[in-house]
């Protein structure tokens, strides 16, 4: 058994030197070779000899190898990430605004999956789905039982294949099948409208691919309706970022041009960058440029328009790289929350075909050169959720509570929370948690928080008050977060 051991144990090093001198090459590439800690390699080598020979049953050599990457990618910060073939093909369509299925935004209700909206144009909205519809079975599979994303796995597929949904539409008080064929569904990240004459909300969900389309066409459509306008609500709440091109061009769309959007600082020289607002920093591909089709269609009327932006603990990434460069330019107020302080910078490096390494890269830092990195941007002026309070905002997870997370870089010598802030939060967390079960017993199954843009849109209402000149009912609790140090 020593022998097999060794010699399972030899090639399986052999393997890995291989694989080794290939990042090696990579490195030499990168210029930044250093010399490989080869004793604790050939101790990797070993433990996936002894696992392969000695364990219990017989293993899956690739898995293995698979989730010796997850886990040593995965200890480095919470969003650096090893794709497999599955989970690279599911972040390729969260970024794209694409996947194949029926069209439709969806939530739960009473254990039920319920249509909030068909996507317009898709498979679901051709076939009469409708708001409030209630779906009861996916094929021949009950729906309750299932979580949400057990749900819409079973409703997405490969293009032209058939599902079928047994619906149940309360308002008939009737249940019926309907058969759809799935095919690619483009996703609307952006939503916008005129609330009233002179006053326009504009809410961005994620930066994706189609992202900038869809503002600069929304924006050119509240300037149609409303060319005089007085004030724009620009609504980043929940949006956990998406795309740094796409943050640029959104910026780029209400500020001077050339000024700094945001910077960035890594290990690497290529990670040593500054975004301007202008197309060279933003147009992936060159071509169409729509946030300069929206200036000129507008007038740059979006240039100078009163701005209020939106943001709370869910707006992160991205959407803080916005908030923060108009805040630094004082080209708007922002209102709210703190946000969620996710100040790293995450690069894509395809590994092969279907496999790639999503790794944290670089910090990045408001045109004023602040780290956001677990802190986050802090409104000038804070509001509460709702006009009680910000009822569940206690239980919202921050950068700075998840495990490993990246320092700030700037902050140091910051103290931790002490013993009595920890205190109070966790206090503040079971007093949410609480309330949050007893709202859901008293109203099963409906939404508990005002749906955003809507008129009991408290923050909304607080935003357009502001925009009008009229008195803003601010917080009475909300205060800046302390630093908090990362744990070593």
């Amino acid at each position: 058994m020593g022998q097999k051991l060794k010699i399972a144990g030899w090639i399986a090093l052999g393997a890995m030197a291989g694989a080794l001198t290939t990042v090696q090459v990579q490195a030499v590439a990168r210029g930044t070779l250093s010399p490989l800690p080869l004793e604790e390699l050939q101790q990797l080598a070993a433990v996936f000899g002894m696992v392969k020979t000695d364990y219990v049953e017989p293993v899956d050599e690739k898995k293995l190898i698979s989730d010796a990457i997850s886990g040593m990618v995965a200890s480095l910060d919470p969003h650096s990430q090893y794709f497999d073939k599955k989970s690279f093909k599911e972040f390729r369509e969260g970024t794209s605004g694409r996947f194949v299925g029926v069209g439709i935004e969806i939530s739960m209700e009473d254990g039920l999956v319920k249509v909030v909206s068909p996507i317009e144009g898709s498979p679901a909205f051709r076939a009469g789905l409708k708001p409030n519809d209630l779906i009861t079975k996916i094929d021949d599979t009950l729906v309750k039982g299932l979580s949400i994303n057990d749900a819409v796995k079973r409703m997405r597929g490969e293009p032209n294949t058939k599902v079928q949904l047994t619906i149940f539409r309360k308002d008939e008080n009737r249940t019926f099948p309907v058969t759809i064929t799935r095919e690619e569904i483009k996703t609307q990240s952006v939503k916008s409208k005129v609330i009233e004459p002179g006053y326009a909300w504009l809410r961005v969900s994620q930066f994706q691919e189609r992202t900038v389309e869809d503002f600069a066409r929304k924006l050119e459509e509240i300037h149609k309706e409303s060319p005089q306008l007085k004030g724009l609500v620009l609504d980043l709440r929940n949006d956990p970022g998406g795309l740094l091109d796409a943050a640029v061009a959104i910026s780029a769309a209400f500020l001077p041009e050339n000024v700094t959007v945001v910077s960035t600082n890594g290990q690497l020289e290529e990670s040593k960058f500054v975004y301007k607002a202008a197309p060279q920093f933003y147009l992936r591909r060159g071509g169409n440029d729509p946030i300069k089709r929206l200036t000129d269609n507008t007038k740059g009327v979006f240039k100078t328009v009163p701005l209020v932006v939106l943001v709370n603990e869910g707006s992160a990434s991205a959407s803080e790289i916005v908030a923060g460069a108009l805040q630094d330019h004082k080209r708007g107020v922002i209102m709210g929350s703190q946000t969620f302080g996710k100040g790293s910078v995450q690069t894509v490096r395809p590994l092969g075909p279907d496999t790639a390494l999503k790794i944290t890269t670089a910090r990045y830092y408001t045109p004023l050169g602040r780290s956001i990195q677990a802190k986050g941007i802090v409104p000038e002026v804070l509001v509460d959720e709702t006009e009680e309070g910000n009822l569940f905002a206690a239980l919202r997870t921050r950068e700075a509570d998840l495990t490993a997370h990246l320092g700030n870089g700037q902050d140091k010598n910051a103290d931790k929370p002490d013993a009595a802030t920890t205190k109070a939060r966790e206090e503040a967390r079971e007093r949410a948690r609480l309330r949050l079960e007893e709202e859901t017993r008293k109203n099963p199954g409906q939404r508990l928080m005002p749906e955003f843009g809507s008129d009991k849109d408290f923050q909304l209402q607080q935003a357009l008050n502001r925009l009008k000149g009229q008195p803003v009912i601010v917080s009475k609790t909300q205060t800046e977060r302390p630093e908090e140090k990362k744990e070593n």
